[in-house]
C-alpha cells in the first residue's frame, strides 16, 4: 500500500476520458451532458492509497519473462563466445534475484490486517470498522503505543493464517513482543493526564482487546474484558467533548459496541445508562435503535439475574419478577418490529436452499440444511444478528423469571417456555442462515456474487474469506451453541464453523467458545435454585400446577393462572381429606380424624 500523491477527485468516467470533471454529486454534469451513466466517485482513501502488492508482482513476472526469453533471440553464429557467456550469466543471475523480491514481513502483515479488519464507511455514512486507525497511525510516532498495538494485531492475524509466510510461530512471537511494548507504553500514557485522554491511547486499548480475540488460547488467560472495561472508563473520563471530532466520535461508537457485547456476555449492567451512550452519538438511526434495545436488554438481564438469586419468595417479590417479564416482552416486541421492517439497506435475501449435508458430517459442512441468506455487506449482517441474539437473551430472561415465579413446579410447563421455545428455534435458524455468506460461501458462486454487494475493505482483494466477518460471528454462534433449544446437529455444525473461524480466519477466540459447556436457560435456572437454597431462602409458598396451553402470556396472565392453580389444588386437597375421613372413620367425622387426614393428604 503506497502513497500515490495528490489525486484527481473527478468521477471515474471523466478520469477515463481525460477531461475535467466538475465533481458535482451524485452525478457530474459532464456525464449528464454526454448522456453517459456516471459511475460515481472513488472513496477518498482509495484515491490516496492503493495496494501495490499485485501490481509489483505482475511487473516482476513481466520483467522475468523478458529476461528469460532474451537468449532465444541471440544468434549463436553471429554472437561471440564472450557475449554468449555474458548473456548466460545475466540470465541466470536475474532469474535467481527477481523471484526473491519480497515485501518486509511487517508491511505484509500491515496490508493483511487492513485488508481483513479495516472496513471503510460508505458514502452515505453507514458502516465502518476500525476506520479511525489509519489516520491515527499517520499522526503518531512510529514507536508509539498505537503503532505497537497495531503491529501486534497485524503480525498475529497473519501468523494465525494457515498460509502465513515463513514460520507462523515466529510471527506470533514477534506479535507478542509488540504486544508487550504496547502494554508498557499504554500504561505510561494512562498515567499522563493529557495522553490518557488522547484518541491514540483509546485506540491502542481497543487494539489490545482485538489482539486478545485473535490470539486467545486459554479462557483463564483471556484478557479482552479487562481491556474493554478500561476503554469504557477512558470514554467516561473523556466526556462529551470527544464527540466534537470525527475520530473521537468513531472511537466512542466503537467502545459502545464493545461495551454492549461485554455487558451481555458477562451479565453486568452498563456503568452509564442508555441516554448517556446514545445522546448526541447517533451515526445511523437504524443501528442506534438496535443498540438502544441492546443496552436495555443488558440492564434488565443484570437486574433479573440479581433478583432471581437473592430475593425471597413473597407476593411483593413475585410482582417484581412478573414486571421483569413484562419489560422483557416489551423490548422483544420492539425487536420483532425492527426485524420485520428493517431499514432498506439492512434487508437480506434468500439465495439458496440446502437439503442435506454431504456425508452427514455437520462439522465440516459449509451450509446447514435449510436456507442461505446474503446481505448488503458483513457489517450489516452483524447488526441484524445482534438483534437476533438480543431475542435469544430476552427469551432466556423471560423463562428464567417464569421459573422463579412457578417454582417448584417444572418451568417447562409454563406458556412462557412454550413461547420462548418457538422464538428461539426460529431465531437460531435465522442466525445459521447468515453464516455461509459471512464465511465466504458466495465467493465460489459467480452467479451469487453478481447479486451481492461485497464490502469495501481498505486494502487488498475481496475474493477470499475475511477475518472481520468471522470475528463478528463468534458471539452469535456462541449464543446458538449454548441454547437449550438448539439440536445436536446444529451444535455440531456451529462447532465446526467456530473451528473454521479459528483455524482458517485466525480468530483463535472462536476455539474457546466451541469448548464452553453451557446451556441456557436451564443451567441458569438451576444455579438460581442452588443460590436460593444456600442462602436459606424459602423455596416458594405458592404451588403452580397445571400445564397451560402453549400461547404467549403476559406477566399478569401468569399471576392469574398461578392463583387459579392454587385454588384448584386447594379444592382437590379438600376433596382428598373428605375421602380419607370417609375411608377411615367408623362414625361421624370428628375434628381429630380431619386433622389426621390433612397431615396425610399429600401422600395421595
Amino acid at each position: 500500500m503506497v502513497y500515490c500523491g495528490k489525486p484527481s477527485r473527478g468521477c471515474q468516467m471523466c478520469r477515463s476520458r481525460r477531461i475535467k470533471c466538475d465533481e458535482n454529486k451524485p452525478t457530474c454534469n459532464q456525464c449528464a451532458k454526454s448522456r453517459r451513466q456516471c459511475p460515481g466517485y472513488k472513496d477518498e482513501f482509495d484515491l490516496v492509497f492503493r495496494n501495490e502488492t499485485k501490481a509489483t508482482e505482475r511487473r516482476v513476472q513481466k520483467a522475468n519473462r523478458k529476461v528469460l526469453t532474451k537468449p532465444k533471440d541471440i544468434d549463436p553464429s553471429s554472437a561471440t563466445h564472450a557475449e554468449a557467456e555474458a548473456t548466460k550469466v545475466f540470465t541466470s543471475t536475474a532469474a535467481a534475484i527477481v523471484p526473491t523480491l519480497r515485501l518486509p514481513v511487517e508491511q505484509t502483515a500491515s496490508c493483511h490486517f487492513v485488508a481483513n479488519y479495516v472496513l471503510l464507511p460508505r458514502q452515505d455514512g453507514t458502516r465502518g470498522f476500525n476506520e479511525y486507525i489509519l489516520p491515527l497511525l499517520k499522526a503518531e510516532a512510529p514507536d508509539g503505543h498505537l503503532h505497537h498495538a497495531f503491529n501486534a494485531c497485524a503480525l498475529a492475524s497473519l501468523g494465525n493464517r494457515p498460509n502465513a509466510p515463513g514460520s507462523g510461530s515466529d510471527l506470533i512471537s514477534r506479535a507478542l513482543g509488540h504486544y508487550t511494548k504496547a502494554l508498557s507504553a499504554t500504561h505510561l500514557a494512562l498515567r499522563d493526564p493529557e495522553l490518557s485522554k488522547s484518541d491514540a491511547t483509546l485506540a491502542a486499548v481497543l487494539m489490545l482487546g482485538l489482539f486478545e480475540n485473535i490470539t486467545a488460547k486459554k479462557m483463564g488467560m483471556f484478557a479482552w474484558g479487562s481491556h474493554i472495561e478500561g476503554a469504557i472508563q477512558l470514554v467516561k473520563v473523556r466526556g462529551r467533548k470527544q464527540l466534537r471530532t470525527r475520530t473521537g466520535f468513531l472511537l466512542f461508537i466503537a467502545v459502545r459496541t464493545q461495551m454492549i457485547i461485554h455487558s451481555l456476555s458477562t451479565g453486568t449492567s452498563p456503568i452509564m445508562g442508555v441516554e448517556w451512550w446514545l445522546s448526541d452519538a447517533i451515526r445511523d438511526e437504524g443501528v442506534a435503535h438496535c443498540q438502544r434495545l441492546a443496552i436495555k436488554t443488558a440492564e434488565i438481564r443484570a437486574e433479573s439475574a440479581r433478583l432471581a438469586s437473592t430475593i425471597p419468595h413473597n407476593p411483593e417479590n413475585i410482582e417484581i419478577m412478573l414486571d421483569m417479564i413484562r419489560r422483557a416482552q416489551t423490548i422483544d416486541h420492539e425487536l420483532v418490529s425492527w426485524l420485520q421492517n428493517p431499514p432498506k439497506y439492512f434487508e437480506w435475501k434468500t439465495v439458496a436452499w440446502e437439503d442435506h449435508v454431504p456425508g452427514g458430517d455437520y462439522e465440516k459442512a459449509e451450509v446447514f440444511p435449510g436456507r442461505v441468506d446474503i446481505y448488503r455487506d458483513f457489517w450489516m449482517a452483524s447488526v441484524v444478528n445482534l438483534a437476533r441474539v438480543l431475542r435469544l437473551t430476552l427469551a432466556t430472561i423471560i423463562v428464567r423469571c417464569a421459573a422463579w415465579v412457578c417454582s417448584p413446579v417444572d418451568y417447562r410447563t409454563t406458556p412462557e417456555y412454550a413461547t420462548a421455545a418457538r422464538t428461539c428455534v426460529d431465531t437460531i435458524t435465522d442466525i445459521i442462515a447468515s453464516v455461509p455468506y459471512s464465511l465466504g460461501w458466495h465467493l465460489k458462486r459467480p452467479e451469487i456474487i453478481k447479486r451481492a454487494n461485497l464490502s469495501g475493505f481498505a486494502c487488498g482483494e475481496e475474493d477470499s474469506p475475511k477475518g472481520l466477518p468471522g470475528y463478528f460471528l463468534t458471539w452469535p454462534l456462541a449464543n446458538v451453541y449454548a441454547q437449550d433449544y438448539a439440536t445436536d446437529a446444529q451444535r455440531a455444525w456451529v462447532a465446526g464453523r467456530l473451528k473454521f473461524i479459528g483455524d482458517e480466519l485466525g480468530v483463535k477466540y472462536a476455539h474457546l467458545l466451541s469448548q464452553l459447556n453451557l446451556r441456557v436457560p436451564s443451567m441458569l435456572i438451576r444455579r438460581d435454585a442452588m443460590m436460593a437454597n444456600s442462602q436459606g431462602l424459602d423455596a416458594h409458598p405458592l404451588l403452580a400446577a397445571r400445564l397451560a396451553s402453549p400461547r404467549p402470556a403476559s406477566g399478569a396472565d401468569l399471576l392469574s393462572q398461578l392463583q387459579a392453580m392454587h385454588h384448584d389444588l386447594a379444592d382437590r386437597d379438600q376433596n382428598k381429606i373428605e375421602l380419607l375421613v370417609k375411608a377411615t372413620a367408623t362414625g361421624t367425622a370428628d375434628q381429630s380424624s380431619r386433622q389426621w387426614a390433612a397431615r396425610n393428604v399429600q401422600t395421595l
